[in-house]
């Protein structure tokens, strides 16, 4: 590819990396970002978590001393579910001003515009400040790419602000709720199903904790932003066939918390809360980040973006996770938006696509 490609051949050009999660394969990905970004300049280093696994952490030198900025995002997508797609999700299709593939908008977009403007920043001198750029593998499951590069000493360093190029339409977004995701399990004993009396039924024990959690209350005060935490039963599954007594039944729950909850403590109130008879695993467990709107850099955001979206920004959050969950706490808390040229209401859809004219606007941002 061109040594100074524009962000939409870029984008094109990643949503032709296949980089379905599961099973990943992001090394790929990774590396064809890390020798584009390595001959503009930039010292580059790959980190596998796991076979065909790696993140890329690109670093441009600034000339004062001030500490670097952090573009941050994913290369992982998820699958493309059971419905026909109407363009073909890996070719970068573009039509009615709409650039159509997996990952358009989740987070390829994103990815390709903070890439961009780092060649362009990498052509600049007199830099004040450097530029921390990563490109993560494994966000969609829980940032595993992320919290790698964050347990690894002298990877990452400080950042003085980190922007994460997830899809907000380019309305820069000052936080997003956490994810701890468990899974619930009872235990009983099997028998044939004709004589349930010489055994114990898991389910019955399961649909008792499930019934419960109905009223489950957490007991903290809503963020002015992002409101309650919340629970939800997302499956139950039990049973070898219908006419044995099963002997375990599991259940899933999404617990999406709010800044200040422990997540350990969360745990232990709703472990406490279902009894001794159920066993609670974490699947998933990424926390809650927010960034004060009167942050002064955060101001200069809201202004730089009044400009390009034609209206002053509101502090407004996302729903859903990203990496800044692990690279917040580990560059040292800089302030943080999320901000990118994708579009929240196609993530993870059918004909998922990005706008194409939001491209050079985040790039320009």
């Amino acid at each position: 590819m061109n040594a100074n490609p524009t962000v939409l051949d870029l984008t094109r050009r990643l949503i032709r990396l296949e980089t379905i999660n599961p099973p990943g394969h992001e090394s790929e990905c990774a590396r064809f970002l890390g020798k584009l970004l390595e001959d503009s300049g930039f010292s580059c280093r790959i980190f596998e978590f796991a076979p065909g696994r790696s993140s890329l952490v690109a670093k441009l030198e600034g000339e004062g001393d001030r500490p670097p900025l952090c573009f941050a995002g994913h290369i992982d997508t998820v699958p493309l579910g059971a419905r026909p797609w109407s363009y073909d999700p890996f070719a970068g299709e573009i039509a009615d001003g709409k650039l159509y593939g997996r990952g358009s908008s989740d987070m390829k977009s994103g990815v390709a515009a903070y890439v961009v403007a780092g060649l362009s920043l990498a052509r600049l001198s007199g830099r004040r400040a450097g530029l921390t750029i990563v490109a993560a593998a494994g966000e969609e499951t829980g940032c595993e790419g992320t919290y790698d590069l964050a347990s690894r000493r002298n990877v990452l360093g400080r950042a003085g602000a980190l922007v994460v190029a997830e899809p907000s339409s380019n309305y820069p977004m000052l936080g997003h709720k956490g994810a701890l995701w468990l899974c619930g399990k009872t235990t009983g004993v099997t028998a044939h199903g004709s004589m349930p009396e010489q055994g114990v039924n898991a389910i019955y024990a399961a649909a008792r904790a499930v019934t419960r959690l109905e009223g489950y209350g957490f007991n903290v005060a809503p963020d002015p932003l992002l409101g309650s935490p919340t629970l939800n039963v997302g499956t139950f599954s039990a049973g070898m066939n219908i006419n044995s007594v099963p002997d375990e039944a599991s259940f899933t729950l999404d617990v999406c918390t709010i800044p200040g909850q422990d997540h350990a403590c969360e745990r232990d109130n709703l472990s406490r809360y279902l009894g001794d008879g159920v066993t609670l695993e974490a699947l998933v467990d990424v926390a809650a980040i927010s960034s004060a709107s009167e942050d002064p850099w955060v101001q200069e955001v809201f202004e730089v973006m009044g400009q390009i979206l034609g209206e002053q920004p509101k502090p407004r959050t996302l729903p859903f996770f990203t990496d800044g969950s692990a690279l917040k706490p580990a560059l040292g808390g800089p302030p943080t938006v999320i901000l990118g040229p994708g579009e929240t209401a196609m993530a993870h859809r059918t004909d998922e696509y990005c706008f194409v004219h939001r491209l050079e606007e985040a790039v320009a941002a």
